[in-house]
Parts: C-alpha cells; structure tokens; sequence
C-alpha cells in the first residue's frame, strides 16, 4: 500500500524548516534539507504513534471495532 502525503520545507536562516500539509502536528527543523527530510519521516512516525496511543487511552474499556483501513490513491 502506498500512500502519499506532501512534505513542505522552507529555506530559513538557521536551516530549513519541514512540514506535512495533511498531517497537522508533522513539523521538524534542520541544519541541511537531507536533516530536515529525515527528522520529518521520524516526525511523521511520532505523530501517528502517538494519536495510536491518545485514541486507545480514550477508548479504554468501551466495546469498539477496530479494523485496518486501506488507502489507494488514484
């Protein structure tokens, strides 16, 4: 399954800046573009990660379904 999102960097006196449009909370800096791509892949994981654990934590104890979700982009 591929999915794809878009990454956004800005060139700023200390680095670049990077963030992803359709994930709010996806942001990272860096020194070089390379730095700044990597830390936002990590950033990405982290946000995700940690919305897995919020929506867990907030479900405790409730009778819930929980099933993948396949996303196809045409």
């Amino acid at each position: 399954m591929e999915i794809k999102l878009t990454a956004v960097f800005q060139k700023v006196p200390e680095g670049y800046i990077g963030f992803v449009e359709e994930l709010p909370g996806a942001n990272t800096q860096g020194m070089t573009l390379e730095e700044t791509r990597e830390n936002l892949r990590e950033a990405v994981e982290l946000v995700l990660e940690a919305n897995r654990i919020l929506s867990e934590e907030s479900l405790a104890g409730q009778d819930v379904i929980r099933e993948p979700l396949l996303i196809c982009a045409a």
